[in-house]
């Protein structure tokens, strides 16, 4: 298939193209919060027994990897939305 005849299908269908772009960036999102949730687990099955206390650190980084991944899968979510209007 030619690069221009490729390029007039994504020109005939834009919706289809926002919808892969939101599924693009719903990847990253999905495996930001899959991997906070893991860090998250790890960390609490490293703690002594009666410590319930999580270093600072991850603490930070766990909320950052929540915040960014909901950030992702929001934008892609809007971005769905979006290609119904189109």
């Amino acid at each position: 298939m030619s690069l221009q005849m490729f390029w007039g299908l994504m020109a005939a269908h834009p919706a289809k193209l926002i919808n892969l772009l939101a599924l693009v960036l719903t990847c990253p999102g999905s495996f930001l919060l899959h991997s906070a949730r893991r860090r998250q687990a790890r960390a609490l099955a490293n703690l002594p027994a009666g410590e319930a206390v999580l270093d600072v650190m991850i603490v930070r980084v766990n909320r950052f990897y929540y915040a960014l991944g909901f950030a992702f899968l929001a934008m892609a979510l809007l971005l769905s939305w979006v290609s119904t209007w189109a």
